[in-house]
């Protein structure tokens, strides 16, 4: 089996030289002068590059700025994101290009209430292809390939599917439940070429997101968002420079402390990542006090965390210079505010007093991508929306570890939402209760997002194990005792 598959991953390398010769819009000093830079920073030349590619899109966003509404800046949307995936991944960019004119085949052929089934199927297909490539060639290596930007492109081509599924619906006055709540980003017909490989390739979002709705993404670039029908402005224009600039320093703050905070909270190895026991499950390590290891790991996995905050504001900030993130104007013509571009919201996520508003502080739109297009479509499964949500990040056991355990904290959160809040809590924001609410969805991302940092499952189940598989217990425990107190009485007016 393995030679088969190895016969297999030969005869698809052969055409990377071909692959590679697609790198018209970036030199191939680029490459020389990073790694050159890479070794004197001591930074991996593939997230050098990566990091280099996103600062890329500010000037960019600039020129998008300056030009007319309509086809021209989809096409430059367009040409620039290729720029952009070819300076961050080279010849791998590829991928995103044969993938997004495939399921655009498949929206031209085949008819919406089809397309919606076979655009998920194939789009995560691919993905978990290149996902499980990974797993075989480098298990457990850190390098960034072109399933990194696939995410964000997966994420677009799925929820554009039933954008044009729930706009038929919508059309035809058969709209369901599902398609009613979606209405506001449905699309009544398949978008041109242009316009849709503007959206899949945007240069501001192809590599970290925010992966927003191409009807947000077309009313930028069509005016619509800013003029009505008949050409006269909605509302005055906001100004876009603190709203870029905000977002921007932010970012590097993050950049800086990560790169810094790594290195002194190591989760892994220092000397080879890939294969040595981690830090945090070293014999020298557990001979430590058990509160001592889970502090560190707690501020370990808070430095990784920078590594995507850093990401997503920087990809904010890039969107907002071309009022990509703009909300456009309420019924007074005043502005509404910045969210489209927003992904994260770091000190949400960090105080949030439960897993339900942690979860919708982190990563944002493709929380929101799961929330309309598996849960409201699985009748409010939990566990289908956490499994595709693990599916779509890979196959690592870690994955799994973490996001099948968070239905259980889940389950712990609405008992004790229905049957202690109303009892303890008096509405003030930093009452006690809420604030050991805080500490104790802190206290459980340390110990739940460990997984997710390393990935195998032996080297996961022995970090849990260091902590007694304390937060499983605690929850089972937890919901036992909840489960036998009796709902609050109401109080009557």
């Amino acid at each position: 089996m393995v030679a088969y598959i190895d016969r297999v991953l030969e005869s698809i390398y052969q055409y990377a030289p071909l692959a590679q010769r697609t790198v018209v819009l970036v030199p191939s000093s680029f490459t020389s002068h990073v790694e050159s830079l890479s070794k004197v920073l001591k930074f991996p030349s593939d997230q050098l590059s990566y990091t280099l590619a996103m600062f890329f899109t500010f000037p960019i966003g600039l020129i998008m700025l300056m030009l007319p509404h309509g086809k021209i800046k989809h096409t430059f949307s367009f040409i620039s994101g290729v720029f952009i995936l070819q300076a961050a991944i080279g010849g791998q960019w590829i991928h995103q290009l044969i993938s997004s004119l495939v399921v655009y085949g498949i929206f031209l052929v085949m008819p919406p209430r089809l397309s919606k089934v076979v655009v998920p199927l194939f789009s995560m297909l691919y993905l978990s292809l290149g996902h499980i490539h990974r797993l075989y060639t480098s298990y457990l290596g850190g390098g960034i390939d072109f399933t990194v930007p696939q995410l964000v492109l997966t994420v677009k081509m799925y929820s554009l599917a039933y954008n044009i599924y729930d706009g038929q619906l919508i059309a035809d006055g058969k709209e369901d439940a599902a398609a009613k709540k979606c209405k506001h980003v449905s699309v009544k017909n398949v978008p041109g070429i242009l316009e849709y490989l503007g959206y899949t390739f945007n240069f501001s979002t192809v590599l970290a997101g925010p992966a927003f709705e191409y009807k947000i993404y077309a009313a930028v670039c069509d005016g619509s968002l800013f003029n009505s029908v008949d050409g006269k402005p909605i509302g005055k224009k906001p100004s876009n420079v603190w709203p870029t600039i905000k977002p921007f320093f932010i970012s590097i703050l993050c950049l800086v402390a990560y790169t810094y905070g790594t290195k002194t909270f190591p989760l892994l190895d220092p000397s080879d990542k890939q294969k040595n026991t981690p830090v945090i499950i070293t014999e020298e390590f557990l001979s430590n006090p058990w509160l001592y290891r889970y502090f560190y790991t707690w501020v370990a996995i808070f430095t990784v965390r920078l590594k995507f905050y850093y990401a997503w504001y920087n990809a904010e900030a890039s969107c907002n210079v071309w009022y990509g993130g703009f909300e456009g104007f309420d019924t007074d013509g005043e502005p509404k505010g910045w969210g489209n571009s927003s992904n994260v919201d770091a000190i949400g996520f960090e105080t949030a007093p439960n897993i339900k508003k942690s979860t919708a502080a982190w990563n944002k739109k493709v929380a929101r991508w799961l929330n309309r297009y598996v849960y409201i479509r699985t009748g409010g499964s939990l566990f289908a929306t956490y499994s595709v949500s693990a599916f779509w990040h890979g196959f690592y056991p870690g994955y799994y570890f973490l996001f099948l355990s968070i239905p259980l904290l889940t389950f712990c959160e609405r008992l004790g939402r229905k049957k202690l809040t109303p009892r303890f809590d008096d509405g003030n924001q930093w009452n006690l209760y809420r604030v050991l609410c805080t500490f104790v969805t802190s206290f459980a991302w340390g110990y739940l997002t460990i997984p997710f940092m390393l990935l195998a499952y032996s080297w996961s189940m022995d970090a849990w194990k260091s902590h007694f598989f304390s937060v499983h217990i605690l929850c089972v425990v937890c919901c036992i005792i909840l489960w036998s107190i009796p709902l609050p009485k109401v109080k009557s007016v």
